[in-house]
C-alpha cells in the first residue's frame, strides 16, 4: 500500500518480524515520514526453514531468514525507499551486508513474541531521538551519515512506537489469513 507524497523527504524504514508458531516467520516494512506518518507498509507471507537448512545454517539461519532474505525481499519490493532502516530485532542487522542503507538496532527491552533484545558485542551507539540505536561496528561507516541524519529527528521522537503499529498489522495479518 503506497500512500502518494513527496519523494524527496527524509524517510524512515521500520522493518521487523514476528514468529508464527508452527508457521515460520512474517516480515513487515512500514516507510515514515520523519513525523511518523506511513508512506508504504510492506509484508511477507510466512517464511519457514524446512529441517535440512535448520541443520545446515545452524546459528545463522535467523540472520539469514530475517535479514537477507525477508529483510531483502522487503527492502527491494518497496516501491518508496527509506534513508535509514530501524530494526527491533537484531537478527535483521544482517540486511547491512546486502544493502547500501545504514541499518539500525533499536533494542527493546523485550519483544512481544519473547525474543530477548540482548546486546551487540561489538557495536556502536548513536542517539536519536529518545533511544541510542545500535549499528554493528563493521560497518562503522554509517556511523557519520547515521548523525548528520539525526537532526531530521524530533528530540522527543519515540523510535519504539513505530514497531507497535508493524507488530499489531502483522497479527491482523495471521488473523485474516487464518480466517481464509
Amino acid at each position: 500500500m503506497a500512500v502518494t507524497g513527496k519523494q524527496d523527504q527524509f524517510r524512515l524504514g521500520f522493518l521487523t518480524a514476528i514468529d508464527v508458531p508452527e508457521r515460520g516467520f512474517i516480515g513487515g516494512l512500514l516507510v515514515t515520514n520523519r513525523q511518523g506518518r506511513p508512506l508504504e507498509f510492506q509484508c511477507t507471507t510466512t517464511v519457514r526453514a524446512n529441517p535440512t537448512q535448520q541443520l545446515l545454517y545452524g546459528p545463522t539461519l535467523t540472520p539469514f531468514l530475517l535479514g537477507e532474505l525477508i529483510g531483502g525481499v522487503l527492502v527491494d519490493k518497496a516501491c518508496i525507499k527509506p534513508h535509514l532502516i530501524l530494526t527491533d530485532r537484531q537478527s535483521i542487522l544482517e540486511l547491512r551486508n546486502h544493502i547500501a542503507t545504514p541499518v539500525l538496532w533499536v533494542a527493546l527491552p523485550k519483544t512481544e513474541d519473547g525474543v530477548d533484545s540482548g546486546l551487540i558485542a561489538d557495536s556502536i551507539e548513536i542517539r536519536l531521538g529518545r533511544q541510542t540505536v545500535r549499528i554493528d561496528a563493521s560497518h562503522a561507516e554509517d556511523q557519520g551519515l547515521i548523525e548528520k541524519e539525526a537532526g531530521q529527528f524530533p528530540k522527543e521522537a519515540d523510535l519504539c512506537e513505530p514497531f507497535q503499529r508493524v507488530h499489531e498489522a502483522l497479527r491482523e495479518t495471521v488473523r485474516g489469513g487464518a480466517s481464509r
